[in-house]
């Protein structure tokens, strides 16, 4: 009796550790910053330092809370402009990299069993190089003269990006939208066909088979079977991409311009340029606000698909 009490306590104990770590994690590493940031946002700056937010004077308990950062941030035109631009460019940048990334990932897991370790090294291949020396590399292509903007012009695409209000002029590729959005999609292209590769790699191809017995075509095969067991995929490869392009700083600085003035920028701006760091603080609270949203619909979605598996 007393060695299966240990044994519960010893089981109990070690699954209260494996709960535990994941939140301790999450309370020391984002949740008591967070805490800090929004002090700082809704504090009282002098010179270097922020005013207590609860002081005691006179037997009296007062807590002062600066909200007027937040009210400016709504009647400031400049900050719903560049939250919209970022929602907007992160949009953009997310549903071309499922276009580029499900047909790749498809092919990834109908692949040779052989073959696929090397495929997977491919797509993981631009991470050993520097982030930045890779978005510099895009500068010198799309720049003039540079081979990738040659071979958009001699072949007309670029009248076509004009048309479409991607760049403001013919051959005028850089510190556009077009740049931007094409930087952010080679960038965070492989967050996107892992976890699509992980999905469509454990399903089931009996399902397949079932339905070609049934008479349907490959086409309704596809979207009637693979595509909604690869919803799971399709939402984590988005949201590993959507949320960091939110507050993307330096992809937009580096292939970006006036026009794709996004949130990360701003909040730039604000601390280094204006040294206001209660509002740079509010900017990052907002955007947080902002990712928070989606991750929830994540996690709402992902638990919604472990109670039908059971």
């Amino acid at each position: 009796m007393n060695a299966l009490l240990d044994r519960l306590r010893s089981l109990v104990s070690g699954r209260s550790a494996v709960i535990g770590l994941p939140y301790l994690w999450l309370l020391v590493f984002f949740l008591f910053p967070f805490v800090i940031v929004f002090k700082i946002s809704v504090s009282e700056m002098e010179t270097v330092q922020f005013k207590d937010l609860v002081t005691l004077k006179d037997g009296v308990l007062q807590l002062s809370l600066k909200l007027s950062n937040y009210v400016f941030i709504t009647e400031d035109a400049l900050y719903l402009k560049t939250y919209l631009a970022s929602l907007k460019y992160a949009a953009a940048t997310t549903l071309l990299c499922l276009a580029i990334g499900y047909p790749f990932a498809y092919f990834m897991a109908r692949a040779k069993s052989t073959l696929q370790p090397t495929l997977l090294m491919l797509v993981m291949l631009p991470f050993w190089t520097s982030f930045l020396l890779r978005v510099y590399a895009w500068k010198g292509l799309l720049s003039e003269n540079g081979w990738v903007a040659d071979l958009l012009i001699n072949t007309g695409i670029d009248q076509l990006l004009y048309a479409a209000g991607m760049i403001p002029a013919p051959g005028k590729l850089m510190h556009t939208p077009f740049s931007l959005v094409l930087g952010m999609t080679y960038t965070y292209l492989p967050f996107m066909i892992l976890p699509l590769y992980g999905n469509l790699a454990k399903m089931d191809l009996r399902l397949l088979e079932a339905a070609a017995d049934l008479g349907a075509t490959a086409w309704t095969a596809f979207w009637k079977i693979t595509v909604p067991l690869s919803k799971a995929g399709i939402i984590a490869g988005s949201m590993l991409v959507f949320i960091p392009c939110i507050g993307e700083f330096v992809i937009p600085e580096l292939l970006g311009g006036p026009q794709t003035l996004m949130i990360g920028r701003v909040m730039w701006d604000e601390f280094f340029s204006n040294n206001d760091w209660p509002m740079a603080s509010s900017v990052a609270v907002v955007m947080v606000l902002l990712i928070i949203v989606p991750l929830a619909i994540f996690n709402k979605y992902q638990a919604e698909a472990q109670e039908v598996r059971k």
